[in-house]
């Protein structure tokens, strides 16, 4: 013979598995006591109080889940991939404009090392000063 007490922990059993499982039809879906409370339509002392060892299960199987019901844990990994993607396109494009602002320096560098070498052969070859001797006999 069933008892209210048995029934009530069918009841929380019941609300436990459909948080996990992502599925709640009373609450918001968190998975929190309060929530569990909520799903399974008992106050919540009767959770802190008189089912310490359902609770006690919850909060074990909520953190083997890392906080997030198994049916949602695909968004997460969603979420995660779209911000790696858009840290990755970021990086390209600072990439690119490091890429454009290189180019622009070895450009700079070759003009300028083109007029050294130009003004360098240009001195020596036709500079109509002539050096001095360096010791007087």
């Amino acid at each position: 013979m069933a008892t209210d007490h048995d029934d009530e922990r069918d009841v929380i059993t019941a609300a436990i598995q459909r948080l996990l499982d992502g599925r709640p039809t009373r609450s918001t879906g968190a998975l929190t006591t309060l929530q569990l409370a909520a799903e399974a339509g008992v106050k919540r002392w009767v959770l802190t109080h008189k089912h310490v060892d359902l609770k006690e299960e919850f909060v074990r199987r909520k953190s083997e889940a890392n906080g997030i019901p198994p049916a949602f844990q695909h968004l997460r990994a969603r979420a995660r991939a779209i911000d790696a993607e858009a840290a990755a396109q970021a990086l390209r494009e600072d990439n690119d404009r490091l890429r454009e602002r290189v180019a622009v320096y070895a450009q700079v560098i070759h003009e300028l090392r083109t007029e050294l070498d130009r003004r360098t052969d240009t001195s020596t070859q036709r500079s109509p000063v002539r050096s001095l001797p360096t010791s007087i006999t």
